[in-house]
């Protein structure tokens, strides 16, 4: 190569390999035959080459390559630097315990398989050859998004808050959790909106969304990404009967749907057509999430630059020992893959709502082909010693908060334990989170992007809704003020058990749930799905119940009000493992409510939704049992779950 003295000589890495292998190294090359080298460069012109303009192209591709390998250095650095200050500032704790194999074991995957990499490089073949994510992946681009969209939203905000006092969002799963919890754990700020989200077809949840507010300073949120969401239409039509005012409305949805031709055609105030690559559950940092948290009063940049923060902390560059988003994916599908499969959030009380949005997040998206990790939401904190071998838990907080969760690091629990500055990082954990259920997907081997057995129920819904009427059904055991109803198959299960449990447990609805919450087998869970509007007392009640089943049977226990959980942790009940064992409380759901330009009305919905998807959790082989109130008290099902309880042997089979 040409050498002088005094200078250094830079080449590319391709050069330098060549030049290890046979080139030989001669001193002074640069000022031997000086007089032939120009006479050979004269000549250059008269065959057609020009040396200025190749030495002009050759230093502007050179410092181009130059800046890039200096901004993807520096970005480098900036990244594991705020990966290295949130962990300090967070107080993040990590401890394995038991699990430290399998934990390892995950994370090697995620080595193996460079998620990290290709991830950001957005390569799809990452979850398979058959897979939705090329259509999926603009959630990536969140900080982006807000920057360019935070002027437009502000200005939208300040015009809401001249016309509006109250909004009401109409929307269900990925559409209204993300608002949740804005609305939830940041509140309104000054010139903000008061902000309610409606996510039950209970005809009282109906009732009770505009309570208290006056409909014409009211703005309805129709949020839908599909446009053709039932609830959402049943809701729509509803209110629009109240309000019959466009100006009241506005949309947020893809482009092309049905609810952006309605919008159109009923004169909607705004409508915000968001990425189609970006999926519902991943969409909080999209206008899904965006356009509630700008009607709330609340800071987009603020929140933005805390997505922006853990962006970067989570790049594919930040070495995985100090990447908390890849670590939790390949920590909760390494212990998911070994029977430690519940992942628990246990959150502080003002964190306590971004369990509802990640229980959808984790449960959708690996919950399939019989594999799946299950989120437990809002058990209430047991000791070390009320839980199977089967949990991975979460610890969230503020700094400000007293919470501490290792006494269940100290039994052996595994444990992962970090604290927020401020509430307004919910954002970045938004974004932690779906880089983090990427990675489980990935390393599960499923396509964490789809919802293959969600349409199941909707389907089932859809066709008994076409008669208008449900065709009525006969109990397996009426008593108490409860109806009880199971497969043929089932019922003569429960009945067999329950009598060995007493004559007086075999006639009763509380000896047939016993009976059910007995079959369980260790690593098994419990859910209770409650088709009842979900007011705050009975939310309550239930959330001890569930303590108290886990207590009894150191099973897992999860709840959701129907038919939201259908939009979340549905997938999960119908597509992941066998492992459940299904409590469906139904009533009435209040004073019933006609859906204008329907033949039928919520209270119809509403059961046909419960029925629907018992009939198809059913066709999958799930252990399910039904439990109806009929006069509409629910707490007869909390008394009866309770007594269950004590009826279960030593606690269950544990």
């Amino acid at each position: 190569p040409l050498i002088g003295r005094d200078t250094v000589n830079t080449m590319p890495l391709a050069t330098l390999q060549a030049f290890n292998d046979h080139g030989k190294v001669e001193a002074d090359t640069v000022i031997k035959d000086v007089d032939q080298a120009r006479a050979q460069l004269a000549r250059l012109s008269q065959v057609g080459i020009d040396l200025e303009k190749v030495c002009a192209e050759l230093t502007e591709q050179g410092l181009d390559l130059f800046s890039k390998a200096l901004d993807g250095l520096l970005h480098a650095i900036s990244a594991r630097a705020a990966a290295q200050t949130f962990a300090k500032k967070a107080q993040l704790r990590e401890s394995l315990g038991r699990r430290k194999e399998d934990a390892a074991a995950g994370l090697d995957a995620v080595r193996e398989k460079k998620i990290g990499a290709r991830l950001w490089a957005r390569d799809t073949a990452l979850w398979g050859a058959k897979n939705v994510a090329k259509t999926r992946l603009g959630w990536l681009d969140a900080t982006k998004f807000g920057k360019d969209h935070a002027a437009e939203l502000a200005t939208f905000a300040r015009e809401a808050a001249q016309k509006f006092r109250h909004c009401v969002l109409l929307g269900m799963g990925g559409s209204s959790l993300a608002p949740e919890v804005f609305a939830r754990v940041l509140g309104k700020r000054e010139g903000g909106l008061d902000l309610r989200v409606l996510d039950s077809t209970a005809p009282d949840a109906v009732r009770a969304a505009t309570r208290g507010f006056e409909l014409r300073k009211t703005l309805f949120l129709v949020s839908s990404k599909s446009g053709t969401t039932t609830e959402v239409d049943a809701f729509y039509r509803y209110f629009r009967g109240q309000v019959n005012d466009g100006a009241n409305f506005a949309a947020i949805t893809d482009p092309g749907t049905p609810l952006q031709k309605r919008a159109e055609q009923d004169r909607f105030w705004r409508t915000f057509l968001n990425p189609p690559d970006v999926g519902g559950r991943y969409s909080a940092l999209s206008y899904f999430g965006l356009v509630p948290a700008s009607l709330l009063g609340l800071d987009l940049n603020g929140l933005i630059e805390q997505a922006g923060k853990v962006a970067l902390a989570s790049h594919a560059r930040v070495p995985l020992q100090e990447n908390l988003a890849l670590r939790i994916g390949g920590i909760a599908a390494g212990l998911a893959k070994k029977g430690a499969d519940k992942l628990t959030f246990l959150f502080s009380k003002s964190l306590a709502p971004l369990g509802g949005w990640l229980e959808q997040l984790v449960a959708e998206s690996t919950g399939k082909q019989g594999r799946g990790i299950v989120p437990v939401d809002g058990e209430p904190p047991g000791t070390k010693d009320a839980y199977g071998n089967d949990r991975l838990f979460v610890s969230l907080s503020l700094a400000s908060e007293a919470h501490d969760m290792s006494h269940l690091a100290e039994a052996g629990h595994p444990l992962l334990q970090w604290k927020l500055a401020t509430p307004a990082e919910i954002a970045g954990e938004f974004l932690r989170w779906e880089i983090a259920t990427a990675a489980m997907g990935a390393v599960l081997e499923i396509d964490p992007f789809d919802e293959p057995n969600v349409a199941e129920s909707k389907d089932k819904t859809k066709s008994l809704l076409s008669a208008g009427t449900l065709p009525p059904q006969e109990p397996v055991l009426r008593s108490q003020g409860l109806a009880l109803f199971a497969s043929a198959d089932h019922a003569q299960v429960l009945r067999k058990a329950a009598g060995t449990l007493g004559s007086a447990a075999a006639a009763s609805p509380a000896g047939w749930i016993a009976a059910h919450l007995a079959l369980a087998d260790p690593g098994n869970y419990v859910a209770l799905q409650l088709y009842l509007p979900p007011e705050g007392d009975l939310r309550q009640s239930f959330q001890d119940v569930q303590g108290g089943i886990r207590d009894a049977t150191k099973l897992a226990c999860t709840v959701g009000f129907g038919p939201r959980f259908l939009h979340s942790t549905g997938q999960l009940h119908k597509g992941g493992p066998n492992t459940g064992l299904f409590l469906q409380v139904t009533s009435d759901g209040g004073e019933d409510l006609q859906i204008p330009g329907t033949p039928y009305s919520f209270g119809t919905l509403f059961a046909a939704q419960a029925r629907g998807d018992l009939e198809v959790l059913q066709a999958h082989g799930r252990r399910a049992l039904r439990v109806h109130v009929e006069d509409g008290d629910a707490g007869k099902v909390v008394a009866a779950l309770r007594e269950a309880v004590g009826l279960l042997p030593n606690g269950g089979h544990h």
